[in-house]
């Protein structure tokens, strides 16, 4: 979650939000506060921090209050010369400051609304390095100068200057390089903008890495951000000024990981630029109409499309004025169940929801026809700073207090019910507001009161707690499960493009939002109103300040009506996702066998498992004396290698239909073996906690890697890296660098790096394109880790024992997994939620499968073929006396190959 994000750098009681909206936060100094009674004088170590239009000290006790001084109401600042007491000792300079208000907040460390406490009161301030309390005393004198000018104007711009000097004073400190070798390409003077908050500071880009240095060094001395790891860039409106970037290093994550705002737009230009060179096809592949296509073609969800949608926008998580917006979809908060199958439960996203209702909205054009130019149908907006937090206020107490000077809003006006809030969108008389990304996420801690925080009492008696939820939801968890199910369901796909058009299209302003009843207040628009030609300071900052509080339409995308998805298709991937071969991908069997099939579309790939229930037997082959373990098969399908418990790897022969060679490597079992890319070595994974490479050509070992401690369980290939699974609780990335020649020298295997688990990883698996990598372990935890950062984007508990075998789909959405409790999960690889399960009557072992369909290998040895949308089995087919241990299926999916522990290799073709 954006807010939970933002917070995760420093663990400080103090934050930015603690300050005014707009004010800088410029130094701080390690300092006492000085407290006389009657009896002794009392010190307070603390940190005193000098902002624009405050001093602010933050005591180190917890207990004790933070104290908020707003320099417009000090009647006296004053430096206090040092001096001597009675036994001549000295006493240091201090801070004297008479104000006539002090706001005291998070007393006794609770987060609540501020207490302000009026009439005159003074208090000293004494710095640990008395030398600079002359400097602070003329710093605050200053800056309370500024806040007491009579016009608003004046206060900024005199601010303005003194940030600018400090900023011209200072630079980036190029000790902070991860590298000396490191190249410097650009600096310049920024703010770090997270929500409410601009944080001033100096970025360095180089040949590596962005870095920001705040000028006050808070959150941290420094941030960086790898320029290899950086997935998408944004240029970005900040103030209505083309001043801001967006950098993200995730795919489809709605978080970036850093926004600034430069204070010129060629910076801004020449930084962006800089890192779009780091990005493959950048420019031409984040458009509006690319996601378009992906989306049309069902290779991205409803929920990422607006995620890219808002992003292309100008909506960031960062700008609460410009923050992401999504639909109500849903319009039954009352029933017992939710039926998807009904059009009645959902919302008409054809229009705005000032226009559901149609007794409101006639009451709204009568309005609208009787008042001048320029005239609109709606006085407040579908997203604001406001409304955001009002669904988020639970989770960000500081932002709402923020935006409120210190208070919460009234009990009877918060974020108490979803039905209720969806009641009064419908029924309100100023109330239009649309959904945010996270009633559609997997973080449902905005719905709970965790903090339990003190956020009133209604007037009906009842406490201000957590969300209620409607009947269909039996808690906050099933309810996200429920809605974001709503989101990707059939009639909203059909219909998406309706609201997209309202709010993203052709419809957001102009004839055609006239007669869709879709017009909004003109400050709203892009465009609307040149700030910069308002000749008054006051007057424009007055103007900007409506502007960003009142909310902001999203940039338009589209001028003419969006398509509709094709929903069949999507449909198809949504509830399963289309999943790779799990054993192999290298091989597959003679093309004269099956011409039909040589053509790898995946129209054919669809054909042949529209029919997978016609699989038949070949033969079978009894080649080991134990359970097989794995299979791997040559680039021109004529020989089969098998592992197994044995200890043994075995070559068969397809043309001769023997048993051709046979080789073990020591006296403990091989877990899996796989062909790599050379198509002439054979790599076999070992409970002796190696792995052995095998020559075709020569027909013998050709190298060992001993990689583990304890058994690796199995291993994945692609390009030149080599992943390793141990029950030993890693996973090792090893670089493989290739010669060309059939040989492997040891030294050719380079640790890359390691991943660490909890349990051991008893399997493990890459998407197509081996960006993503899942490991499963034996507690039942799936993890999905990036295989360019090695960093881990999900972990799901899903399994309630270990997990047997795991697989990407294509488009490397989601994972399917099946293991020791008999369960198989779809999880979503964005969200890390499981979006399907099904229950078996026995354990899965293997499995390949397409997305509806899954062939897996279970326990009591037959195939089963699973139908995911149905959740049922549509064919069951006898293979082995024991159960299915090991599986493979060529790329044009015709022909299969099974293991099991009754010994034997059976290989199977589709029939057309």
């Amino acid at each position: 979650m954006a807010f939970l994000k933002t917070h995760e750098r420093t663990k400080d009681r103090f934050s930015l939000l603690l300050l005014d909206l707009e004010e800088y936060y410029f130094e701080q100094h390690t300092a006492y506060h000085v407290t006389s009674s009657s009896k002794k004088e009392r010190k307070m170590r603390g940190s005193l921090k000098v902002c624009s239009r405050s001093v602010i000290f933050d005591p180190e006790d917890l207990t004790e209050p933070i104290l908020k001084i707003p320099l417009r109401d000090c009647k006296k600042i004053e430096f206090v010369e040092k001096e001597k007491n009675p036994f001549n000792e000295p006493r240091p300079s201090a801070i004297s400051v008479l104000s006539g208000q002090v706001i005291y907040i998070k007393e006794s460390n609770v987060i609540a609304p501020y207490r302000n406490e009026r009439g005159a009161k003074k208090m000293t301030f004494q710095l640990e390095v008395w030398s600079k309390t002359e400097d602070v005393v003329q710093t605050l004198l200053q800056l309370r100068r500024a806040s007491c000018l009579e016009k608003l104007g004046d206060q900024t711009a005199m601010i303005a200057a003194n940030l600018q000097s400090r900023l011209a004073r200072s630079s980036f400190d190029k000790n902070c390089f991860q590298n000396v070798a490191e190249k410097p390409h650009m600096e310049c003077a920024v703010e770090m903008v997270t929500p409410l908050v601009s944080n001033p500071g100096h970025v360095c880009i180089t040949d590596e890495n962005l870095y920001f240095q705040p000028l006050n060094g808070y959150p941290e001395n420094v941030i960086q951000i790898k320029l290899h790891r950086v997935r998408r860039i944004y240029k970005r409106r900040h103030g209505l000024r083309p001043l801001g970037l967006e950098v993200f290093c995730t795919e489809n994550d709605f978080c970036s990981d850093i926004y600034l705002k430069f204070y010129s737009t060629a910076d801004r230009d020449e930084i962006y630029y800089y890192i779009a060179t780091f990005l493959e096809n950048h420019v031409t592949e984040h458009t509006a109409e690319s996601y378009m296509l992906q989306w049309q073609r069902g290779h991205l969800s409803n929920y990422q499309y607006l995620l890219h949608l808002n992003n292309l926008a100008d909506r960031s998580c960062n700008d609460l004025s410009q923050y992401p917006v999504f639909p109500w979809v849903v319009a039954d908060y009352t029933s017992a169940q939710l039926d998807m199958r009904n059009a009645a439960t959902f919302r008409d996203l054809s229009k705005p929801v000032g226009a559901l209702n149609k007794e409101r909205l006639e009451r709204l054009l009568a309005r609208y026809r009787g008042m001048p130019e320029p005239r609109f149908m709606y006085g407040s907006h579908y997203s604001s700073p406001g409304y955001v937090l009002f669904y988020l206020v639970r989770v960000a107490p500081e932002h709402m207090l923020c935006l409120q000077n210190g208070r919460y809003d009234h009990a009877d006006r918060m974020f108490n019910s979803v039905g209720e809030t969806w009641k009064n969108c419908l029924e309100g008389a100023t109330d239009f507001k649309e959904l945010i990304p996270e009633f559609y996420g997997n973080d449902h801690s905005f719905l709970e009161n965790r903090l339990s925080l003190d956020l009133g009492r209604r007037q009906n008696g009842s406490i201000v707690g957590e969300v209620l939820l409607p009947p269909w939801a039996s808690d906050a968890s099933d309810f996200l499960q429920k809605h974001k199910a709503a989101l990707e369901s059939q009639y909203v796909s059909e219909h998406l493009h309706e609201w997209i058009d309202l709010v993203f299209g052709f419809k957001q302003r102009g004839s055609e939002a006239v007669a869709a009843h879709n017009v909004f207040h003109p400050l709203t628009y892009e465009g609307g109103i040149d700030c910069d030609s308002i000749e008054d300071p006051d007057e424009r900052i007055a103007m900007l300040t409506q502007i960003l509080e009142f909310g902001q339409t999203p940039t338009q995308l589209f001028s003419s009506p969006h398509p509709q998805r094709i929903t069949p298709r999507f449909q198809c991937i949504t509830r399963s996702a289309s999943i790779n071969s799990p054993v192999s991908e290298l091989s597959p069997v003679s093309r004269s066998e099956d011409s039909s099939f040589e053509d790898l579309t995946e129209e054919s790939r669809k054909m042949a498992w529209a029919n997978m229930g016609n699989l038949t037997l070949v033969s079978s082959h009894k080649i080991h004396k134990e359970a097989v373990t794995g299979i791997a098969v040559t680039r021109d399908g004529a020989a089969i290698f098998s592992t197994s418990r044995d200890s043994t790897l075995k070559m068969f022969s397809r043309e001769l239909k023997e048993f051709q060679r046979s080789m073990s490597f020591s006296n403990m079992a091989l877990s899996s073996c796989s062909m790599l890319a050379d198509g002439k070595t054979v790599a076999c994974s070992s409970w002796d906690n190696n792995v052995y490479f095998y020559s075709v050509p020569y027909g013998r070992r050709q190298d060992t890697l001993m990689g583990h401690d304890d058994a690796v369980s199995e291993m994945c290939w692609f390009d030149d890296r080599l992943y390793t699974a141990s029950w030993d609780s890693t996973v090792k990335v090893w670089l493989c660098a290739s010669d060309g020649s059939s040989s492997h020298k040891r030294s050719q295997f380079q640790l890359l790096a390691e991943l660490e688990h909890d349990a051991g990883v008893n399997t493990i698996g890459l998407n197509p394109a081996g960006t993503l990598l899942v490991s499963g372990c034996k507690d039942g935890t799936v993890t999905i880790w990036d295989t360019s950062s090695y960093e881990t984007l999900q972990q799901v508990r899903c399994h309630t024992g270990t997990i047997h075998h795991m697989a990407f789909s294509p488009d490397s959405r989601h994972v399917l997994s099946v293991g020791a409790d008999s369960c198989m999960k779809v999880i979503d690889v964005q969200t890390g939620m499981v979006i399907s399960t099904a229950k078996a009557e026995e354990e899965q072992r293997c499995f390949c499968w397409d997305g509806n369909s899954v062939l897996c290998g279970g326990q009591s040895g037959d195939l089963l073929l699973w139908d995911l949308l149905s959740n049922a089995v549509t064919k069951r087919i006898p293979a082995h006396s024991g159960a299915v241990t090991a599986m493979w299926m060529n790329e044009q999916c015709t022909a299969v190959i099974t293991g099991g522990e009754d010994r034997q290799v059976t290989l199977w073709k589709l029939q057309r």
